[in-house]
Parts: structure tokens; C-alpha cells; sequence
């Protein structure tokens, strides 16, 4: 099921932060939340499931940040992974509920310009076909195709920004 993508500001300030490793199982269910809002069956959420699996001790060195609500719900995580010169998008989620909600925007905006601090060039990430039109409103294009992770035989859209 194709969702159309909306890019309006929060309704309520979300404050990005570092993630902290006891928030990784929280984080990875989020992740799995989100890929399941674009209807996918079981079969293939299950075979996701290791690719979207966060790890308390990867949290800090895959640059985790998460968009955290006033009320101290976590609304998505974005990794920033790599080094200097070109970096990737590792991975990038919002919470179903507040897709639409500006969330994402914020997340890709602070990947963005912590790359740009970090030293990075250019970032790169494979997308979820669905997250396309909201990638390409930030700015990012299309620069070929790549395997997934986690289907064999399926081929994702290989994307990049910059240079930063």
C-alpha cells in the first residue's frame, strides 16, 4: 500500500538526542513498526527483522539519534554511519503515529547537518521504495540500485545528498 508522504512541521516541539543503548529494543520495534506501516506481509517483516534489529552495543558507534515527544516517546531513530568522506543513512524510521508529523524531516535535517560537522561529504543510503518521494524532498537523488538486505533478489533504490 503506497502512502502519500506530507511535509508539515510537528504540532508539538520534538527534541532531537543522542539514543542510549538500553533504548535499543524499543528502537528496533519502532523500526519494525514503521516498515510494517507500508503494509507488507509477514513473511517479509519477518525477514527484516535481523536488518532492523538494533543492538544495545552498536547504538553509540553507529551515531543513533532519536526525535523524542515532550511526553518522552520516542517518534523515530536515525543512524549516521561511517567515516569521512561519504557516510550512510544506516537507518532512518518514524513511529506510524507521527508519520507526516514533520518527524522525519527533522531527523534527515539533523543527519544532515551532523554529517556536515562530522566531516562527511555526501551520505548515502538504500530506500525503502515507499520512502522515495519523502527522500527526494530532502534533497536526496537516485544514483542506482542495490540488493537488499534482507530479500534475496529484491532491489532497492541506492540514494544520496551532497555534497554537505
Amino acid at each position: 500500500m503506497r502512502q502519500t508522504v506530507r511535509t508539515v512541521e510537528p504540532v508539538e516541539p520534538v527534541r532531537i538526542r543522542a539514543a542510549r543503548p538500553e533504548e535499543a529494543a524499543e528502537l528496533s520495534a519502532l523500526a519494525l513498526r514503521s516498515k510494517a506501516h507500508w503494509g507488507y506481509d509477514e513473511a517479509f517483516m519477518a525477514a527484516c527483522v535481523d536488518e532492523l534489529t538494533l543492538r544495545p552495543e552498536e547504538v553509540e558507534a553507529r551515531r543513533t539519534v532519536v526525535a523524542q515527544a515532550p511526553d518522552g516517546r520516542l517518534l523515530g531513530l536515525a543512524t549516521l554511519e561511517g567515516q569521512p568522506p561519504r557516510g550512510e543513512l544506516g537507518l532512518m524510521f518514524v513511529d506510524p503515529d507521527a508519520i507526516g508529523g514533520g518527524v522525519g524531516r527533522l531527523l534527515f535535517g539533523h543527519v544532515r547537518e551532523a554529517a556536515r560537522a562530522a566531516g562527511f561529504a555526501r551520505f548515502g543510503w538504500a530506500a525503502d521504495p515507499n520512502a522515495v518521494p519523502f527522500y527526494e524532498a530532502m534533497g536526496g537523488r537516485r544514483v542506482g540500485t542495490v540488493p537488499s538486505g534482507s530479500l534475496p533478489g529484491r532491489v532497492l533504490p541506492l540514494m544520496e545528498v551532497g555534497p554537505l
